[in-house]
Order: C-alpha cells, then sequence, then structure tokens
C-alpha cells in the first residue's frame, strides 16, 4: 500500500532530476546520461497522474532550456508530449509491472528525443550522429531503479501496534 506523494517530496524529486540533468560529465559518458527529468515527470505522471500535469513539465522544460541554453521551449514541447503520451499510455502502464512497463518508457523517450532534433534541427542545428539516442537506451534500462527509488518513500509503514 502507498501512501498518496505530498507536493513536496514531488518538486525535491525534481529538482534532485533536474540537478542530475545539469552535472558536468565528459564528452564521452554524456552521450549515455538519460534525461532525468523526463524519467521522473514519466514516473509522476504514470503513478499520480492528478498530480502531474503539462503546466510542470513545461516550466520543467524551460528550466532545463534555460540551464542548457538551448533552443528555448526545446524541451519544455518534449516534456509536454512526454505528459501526453503517458496520460494517453497511462491506464495501459499501470497494470505492467515495472519490467514490463520499461520498452514503452523506451518509446516514449525514444520519441521525446526525436521531438528534440526536430525542434533543433529546425532552429538551424546540425542532425545529430545515430549515437545521440544512446541516452534512451540507458533511461529505458534506469526505469525500473529510478521507479522503485521514487517509490519506495511512498510505502506505507506497518503499524508495530496492528494485530
Amino acid at each position: 500500500m502507498y501512501v498518496p506523494p505530498s507536493g513536496g517530496y514531488i518538486a525535491i524529486s525534481l529538482a534532485i532530476a533536474l540537478m542530475f540533468n545539469f552535472l558536468p560529465f565528459h564528452q564521452d559518458i554524456l552521450i549515455f546520461r538519460p534525461d532525468f527529468v523526463a524519467l521522473t515527470i514519466i514516473y509522476w505522471s504514470i503513478n499520480y497522474p492528478h498530480k502531474m500535469g503539462m503546466s510542470i513539465a513545461f516550466i520543467m522544460g524551460l528550466m532545463m532550456d534555460v540551464g542548457n541554453t538551448g533552443i528555448l521551449g526545446q524541451h519544455a514541447l518534449a516534456y509536454c508530449i512526454v505528459v501526453y503520451l503517458t496520460l494517453v499510455l497511462g491506464r495501459r502502464l499501470r497494470i505492467f509491472n515495472v519490467m514490463q512497463q520499461a520498452p514503452q518508457i523506451g518509446f516514449i523517450l525514444f520519441v521525446m528525443q526525436i521531438v528534440t532534433v526536430l525542434v533543433a534541427v529546425s532552429g538551424g542545428s546540425d542532425l545529430p550522429t545515430w549515437y545521440y539516442f544512446f541516452a534512451t537506451i540507458t533511461g529505458t534500462l534506469l526505469w525500473a531503479p529510478i521507479s522503485l527509488l521514487l517509490s519506495t518513500p511512498l510505502k506505507q509503514k506497518s503499524d508495530p501496534n496492528a494485530l
């Protein structure tokens, strides 16, 4: 049984995910870093859709755009599409366990990266190489640990006085 998350817990999890996205890494390692903000938004959109909406995703996307000094609105659009896809696929995702959700999460992350690439290319950037999509694979592989990590504080403690 899970306890509903507070707004503060959701905000802290999104802030930590944003910090993980802004950690400086070497260019070779940076290729494999998944979008932690997107994974966190997906988790909250699947499990508590009434607490995660497009407005929060849009604000987080604007923060990502400002932090990356990219095209303003690029991540905001991508995160809004992520929320839309998780809301559309929400019932299906909720009936599966975490391991069965992973390929579908990978699809959502892939669509998010395609949207990001299309916005960047329309803004005059070059097409990225094929290994740009390694982040989708690592995000899919990290879905189970991140989901477990976010749900652990929400598990209801057993009452020692109960029979």
